[in-house]
């Protein structure tokens, strides 16, 4: 079962069911506790209680007929680093003064954990994410995103795209907030599939393609099971000393990375498609540089 939020024609925002390309409105008026997604899939089983909730008095609309919106409500957004080998290349090769770090990050006990944002900082499906004015070398990190409650269950999987500007962290691993942290540094959606059953990580593949000017310019893919940790792993890690108290989305690292010479640019369009999931697709934007 999947969930999203979605504006309506009219403007209103709703909790919907996706199924088959289409959409049935959930009504939340008929819960005195239930307000939001993030209240749905907070409880202990949102697929129940999503079913319970379908507005039989409205009819199922076509996927076109709405617009998608990031599926965060007052969440958190944090993010894993380093889970792939291939990440662990490029962040050395990226970071002369870091390179050690990385290598030893990969295969070490504890995860490389950072918070990335919240709704404010978070693009949905259409969006924009930015490139920082002062960034020269800055590419999209399509990521399998854990949807987890407060309670530290996984009770979901989206599409994140962790936008990163490699020269800044590259320059000094210390500069990695303000690489990873800014405005409109992260996209999510277009929906959450519920995990009523566990994700086949092996089947399951994650395609980036970067378009410029209505051509190609990039493409490449892997599959969840280059990815050295394991969920329960990584979520154990988040909620170590660390209350979630409104749930949160963890991004779980990228296994696809553009060559060193290909940065984004103003106008180009990232879309990230995830297996069972659906495809995240955003514009690319730019601000000139006022220094």
């Amino acid at each position: 079962m999947k969930l999203a939020k979605v504006r309506l024609a009219d403007g209103s925002v709703r909790v919907a069911s996706v199924e088959d390309q289409t959409v049935k409105l959930l009504d939340l008026s008929r819960s005195a506790t239930i307000r939001c997604l993030a209240d749905i899939l907070n409880e202990a089983d949102p697929s129940a209680l999503a079913r319970s909730l379908i507005d039989e008095a409205s009819d199922p609309l076509p996927a076109g007929a709405v617009r998608f919106l990031a599926p965060i409500d007052s969440q958190e957004v944090w993010a894993a680093g380093v889970t792939y080998k291939r990440s662990q290349i490029a962040r050395m090769e990226e970071s002369e003064s870091g390179a050690s770090h990385y290598d030893k990050v990969y295969s070490a006990p504890r995860p490389e954990l950072f918070f990335k944002g919240n709704a404010r900082r978070t693009s949905g499906p259409g969006e924009p994410v930015r490139v920082r004015a002062d960034s020269r070398w800055t590419v999209p990190e399509p990521e399998c995103t854990l949807v987890v409650s407060p309670k530290g269950k996984l009770v979901g999987f989206t599409i994140g795209n962790d936008m990163s500007a490699r020269d800044i962290e590259g320059e000094n691993p210390l500069y990695l907030p303000q690489a990873k942290v800014y405005n409109q540094c992260c996209a999510l959606g277009p929906c959450v599939l519920l995990a009523d059953q566990p994700l086949d990580r092996d089947s399951t593949k994650v395609k980036l393609t970067i378009h410029r000017a209505g051509r190609e310019a990039f493409k490449g893919e892997t599959h969840l099971g280059m990815i050295v940790r394991g969920w329960d792993e990584l979520i154990g890690w988040l909620i170590r000393e660390n209350d979630i108290p409104d749930g949160a989305f963890l991004l779980t690292g990228t296994g696809v990375v553009p060559p060193d010479d290909f940065t984004l640019e103003d106008g180009d369009s990232v879309s990230i498609e995830i297996t069972g999931i659906g495809t995240l697709t955003n514009p690319v934007v730019k601000a000139k540089s006022s220094t």
